[in-house]
Order: structure tokens, then sequence, then C-alpha cells
């Protein structure tokens, strides 16, 4: 019995030493850790309550602006922004890719000129067909191109963005992360801050200027639109328009009185072809022919990343970059003396090398190019709507027309009816 009530004892003494040993060892081994852990940790408390209380400060300083300036209630502004706050996350997701990142424009392309985009972007272009032929009809804009635009911004609304736009736009306005354009930046992003205000006081019922008053502005309204979700960087609905865009070239294209990119496909259509026509898209011209593998080296020399029109249709044919038979003719072909440019589209081949696809962007490159400054981007929409069934018409000089006793004029070509396109894609 003495012996049974002495081994517990033994064993407990025993596993009170092992435990003071390694609280001991632990001590020893962890404690300058432990301590380096806690003085980060309050570092980093100091410098979030910094940028809160900047953030905050900030963020009251723009909403005087704004109601001095429209002569909004400071009070329904304030009451509207009372729970905004900054998202982490969205200042890593606008950072820029690190040095070693090299762009590639095939696995851009796979990314969205794919099966499961195309199925939805038939099923989409069916299901709104007749408005589709009416907008196409009233703005010159194919509808192939709305189609494929919509598709690559957010699949016909299946990926619109989960963050809150006020919370958003207020983030990369007043904290957007070190970077050497971060002023820039951040003034973009005040100034569509201050256009989704205006934006939503106009949706809730407001007047602008207010003058003083929000009689007849709904609040839960206006609180709503400053809550709806949009893409990291502030974009919203089926097209992904930022505020200002919202402001200037959305349309009721459902006829119920006001705009809602969100769940009205037809206010995304109109929309979208608003943008295009006021940004320049010229009916029935091409988009972008890719250049002759023989002009390649010529074609690179002149590739200078900058998005502007500066070549001849004429010059690129003597060189030998374009050819006079690229396409069909349409209203009389692409006049001669129009400008281009030469869009280079770079890869890493499979040993890491850099290679680049050439392509010569015509007006309308430059136009979809607007609505993304990419041309990654503008090259995608291009080739979806092709897939869709888009004709690109060609850049074909009036000399071209000329008939020889071998060969048919572009006109007699266009006539010749062609195999229907593939519907299947190689796949952003």
């Amino acid at each position: 019995m003495t012996n049974s009530q002495s081994l517990p004892a033994s064993r407990m003494i025993f596993r009170i030493y092992c435990l003071f040993l390694a609280l001991s060892l632990g001590a020893c081994s962890q404690a300058p850790v432990q301590q380096s852990k806690t003085e980060q940790s309050i570092v980093n408390q100091i410098e979030d309550t910094a940028l809160d209380t900047r953030y905050s400060e900030n963020l009251e300083k723009l909403l005087y602006q704004v109601s001095q300036s429209q002569e909004i209630p400071l009070q329904s502004l304030e009451m509207g922004f009372s729970d905004a706050k900054t998202i982490p996350s969205i200042r890593k997701l606008v950072l820029p890719p690190s040095s070693t990142f090299k762009k590639n424009w095939l696995v851009y392309r796979k990314r969205f000129i794919e099966p499961v985009r195309l199925k939805a972007g038939r099923a989409f272009w069916e299901e709104n067909q007749a408005f589709l032929s009416q907008v196409e009809q009233d703005s010159g804009v194919p509808a192939p191109i709305i189609v494929a635009i919509i598709g690559i911004e957010t699949i016909y609304g299946r990926q619109t963005g989960n963050f809150r736009v006020k919370d958003v736009l207020s983030t990369l306005a007043f904290s957007y992360p070190d970077t050497p354009n971060k002023l820039a930046r951040e003034q973009l992003f005040k100034d569509q801050l201050q256009e989704l205000i205006l934006m939503c006081w106009v949706e809730a019922g407001g007047k602008l200027p207010a003058k003083n008053s929000s009689q007849g502005v709904n609040a839960a309204r206006f609180q709503g639109c400053l809550n709806q979700n949009s893409s990291y960087a502030g974009a919203i609905g089926l097209p992904q328009f930022m505020p200002s865009s919202i402001r200037q070239f959305a349309v009721d294209g459902d006829g119920d009185g006001r705009v809602d990119l969100k769940q009205s496909p037809k206010d995304a259509i109109a929309s979208v072809a608003n943008f295009m026509k006021k940004h320049g898209w010229q009916t029935g011209m091409p988009i972008s022919f890719p250049v002759q593998e023989s002009a390649i080296s010529a074609a690179k020399q002149l590739a200078d990343g900058e998005p502007t029109l500066k070549f001849t249709v004429a010059a690129l044919i003597e060189k030998g970059i374009l050819l006079p038979e690229q396409g069909d003719l349409q209203r009389g072909g692409v006049d001669p003396q129009s400008k281009a440019l030469i869009v280079d589209l770079p890869y890493p081949d499979k040993d890491g090398l850099d290679q680049a696809q050439y392509f010569v962007g015509l007006n309308n490159f430059l136009t979809i190019v607007q609505y993304n400054r990419s041309y990654f981007y503008a090259q995608s929409v291009a080739e979806f709507a092709q897939a869709l069934g888009y004709k690109n018409s060609s850049v074909v000089p009036v000399e071209a027309n000329i008939k020889t006793p071998n060969s048919k004029s572009a006109t007699e070509k266009s006539k010749i009816k062609k195999p229907a396109a593939k519907k299947k894609a190689k796949g952003h």
C-alpha cells in the first residue's frame, strides 16, 4: 500500500521537474524571439493606427470638399461613409508585378479565349439577340465586339467583384501602396471616389448642386449605392465601368428610367456600345491584322509601345508589313493614308527566351485600348469576337480594286463564300 502510494508521488515530482526544466530551457531559447515578435507587433500596430488616422482625416477632407463644391449637406455624406474602412488586401492586389515577372501573351490569351467563356458568350448573344442587333444598327458597334467585352470583363456577370466600392476607392485614394506612381494613382482614385459620391447622390434622387438640401434623397438607396460590390479597382457591373465612366457613358438600355449595370444586360450592352462609339469606333472598319512573317524584323523596329496611330497604311504596305489583300473590302476599304500602330505582344518561349507576336492595330484597336489600357486586352477582344463570328474587314487601298487579267478585284473576292469559322478556340 505504501509502495503503491509513493509511486504516483514520485512520478508527479519527476513530471514537475521535467516541466520546470522544459520551461527553463524554453525561456532561454525562445525569449529573444518572443521579444522580437512583440516589438514588431507593436510597431505594426503603431503604423496601422497612423494609417487609419490619416485615412479618416483625408476622407473627411474629401467629403467636405464635395459638400462645398456640390452644396450637398455634409451630414448626409458623413452618414454614408460612417462605416467606411480600408482593405489591406486591396493594397497588395494593385501592386505591380515583380521585376522577374515576364509578360506572357499566350497565357493571357488562353485565360480569356477558352471554351467556357465562348459558350457563355454564345448563350448571352442568343438571349439578347434582338436587342444586340438594334444596338449594333443604332451605334455602329458590332454585336460580337460588345459580347466579347462583357465576356472578358465578367463572364456576363459571373465575376463582378466582392468588395464594397466605397471601401475600395477610399483605400486606394488615401492608402495607396508605395510605388513610383503613388501620387498619380491616389489622385485618380480620389477623382473616382468623388464621381462615386455624385453618381450615388443622383441615383438616390438628389440633384446637383443640391443647394444644401437632402430633400428627395432616399438615404437607404444612397447607402446601398455606396456599398455595392466592385472589383478590387472599383469597377462596377457586367461591363466593369468605373464611376466616372458610368456618369459619362452609361445609358438606360431597357427603358426603366435608371441605369443598372449589375442586373440589366440591356443597360450593360447599350452602355458598352455608347462607350465605344464615343471613343471613336469606326463602323465597318477592321481592328488589327497579324504582321507578315517576312516582315517581323521591320515591324519590330517600329514597335515602340506607344498607343498612338503614327504609320500610314500605305507605308506599312510598302514595307511588306501589311498586304493589300488582307481581309475583305467593306465600304471601299480603309484609306491608304489612314493611320495605324505596331502592336507587340511578348511571351517567353519554352527556353525562357523573349519572343513576341506582332500585329498592325488600326483605329478600332486603339478604341478598345481606351476601354482597358492593355494591348493584350484589345487583341483578346478582337480574337474573342472573331471566334463568335465577327468579320474583320480589311486594309485595302483603292488601287487593290483594279483588275488584272489573272486576278479578281477585292470586291469580287469578298463575294466568295468562306467556310464557317471554327468555334473551337485555342484558348488569358
